[in-house]
């Protein structure tokens, strides 16, 4: 068969290293099931001695497909990790930048794949919402229109998440059930996390106590920058508090839900070697695993599994009911503004 035009030269193939053991921290009942979605097929790549045939190619293009089809939204780097997990391609930055990313931008430009499957939040536009006319701002508001689920609860929950690109992935979860998704970009920057800290004690300040669960990577930095980030949180939440008989631990709960040790095993996930210019990785055992290596289906089980248990869901059904009705009411004004021209 002759070689693809488009082939490239194949890295090492992929080589499944499960490392048993518990992890540091709690999880959410979730992360101790079963992968989805990530975990069937498996191939073995080729030899790195050649380029791929044009079959081989379209074998990946059509992988890509079934993967997005069944697991969308998804980053470019999540389906990196599944191609890997499948044997398809090998475990290099070389295949990611060279097979992956090329490959699916050319299956978005060529509308092989639908841009909505591919998650990217990475890069944004900023500008304020305007609107041609006063029916117009009323229609959006009509259309856009939530009623608050934790207004009287006792407790309120965030999702904490390292990486930005994979916002896309969990906002779906977050934005149905009202819920803050907190990306902190790596380390969280001092200014962000005294402005989570204000927010924190100020619901503390109502009764209200905060519960954060956190996604990250399994590595030197991405392991530490949860403990970090719960240090700094707990010693601004307390001088907040000074004064009161309240403390952090009374405001503020903080468990790391992924990647955790056992998870790695458990899910079966592809492996990194751990960047030795990584100034904390002396003492740091074993590769490193990357958020990106968790199916999508999966992590947002795994958030969800997160909030469900603080919410009353006969409270939520009714509070949608209610929210339905109210959205209709706000939606039947915009359009008697409109038919109007205002106010009569």
């Amino acid at each position: 068969m002759a070689n693809d035009s488009d082939g490239t030269i194949l890295g090492a193939p992929y080589q499944a290293e499960a490392r048993p053991g518990a992890g540091p921290h709690g999880s959410a009942s979730v992360a101790n099931g079963t992968a989805t979605g990530f975990r069937s097929a498996h191939l073995v790549a080729p030899p790195p001695s050649r380029r791929r045939t044009r079959g081989e190619m379209d074998g990946i293009r059509s992988a890509i497909y079934e993967i997005l089809e069944a697991e969308n939204p998804a980053t470019v780097r999540q389906t990196f990790y599944a191609l890997v997990s499948r044997g398809l391609i090998g475990k290099s930055e070389r295949e990611y930048k060279g097979t992956v990313v090329r490959l699916m931008t050319d299956m978005r430009i060529s509308g092989q794949i639908p841009w909505g499957w591919v998650a990217d939040n990475t890069r944004w536009m900023r500008k304020p919402s305007t609107f041609g006319s006063l029916g117009e701002y009323l229609e959006a508001g009509a259309a856009g229109y939530r009623r608050s689920l934790w207004a009287d609860a006792p407790e309120r929950v965030e999702i904490w998440l390292e990486k930005d690109a994979l916002s896309g992935v969990l906002q779906s979860v977050t934005s149905e059930f009202d819920v803050p998704l907190m990306v902190t970009r790596g380390y969280p920057s001092i200014t962000y996390l005294k402005d989570a800290a204000e927010l924190i004690s100020a619901h503390a300040f109502r009764g209200t106590s905060t519960q954060i669960y956190y996604f990250g990577d399994h590595d030197p930095s991405g392991c530490n920058i949860d403990i970090t980030a719960e240090r700094r949180l707990r010693e601004f939440v307390d001088l907040d508090l000074q004064g009161s008989r309240l403390s952090s631990i009374d405001a503020l709960t903080f468990q790391r839900v992924a990647v955790l040790r056992h998870q790695i095993e458990a899910f079966g996930l592809p492996t990194r070697p751990t960047k030795a210019t990584d100034s904390r990785s002396k003492g740091f055992e074993g590769e490193s695993v990357e958020l990106d290596a968790i199916s999508p289906t999966m992590l947002r089980q795994m958030c969800r599994s997160c909030i469900e248990p603080h919410i009353d869901l006969d409270l939520l059904s009714k509070l949608q009911q209610t929210e339905q009705l109210e959205r209709e009411a706000l939606s039947q004004f915009a359009r008697h503004w409109n038919i109007g021209g205002g106010l009569s």
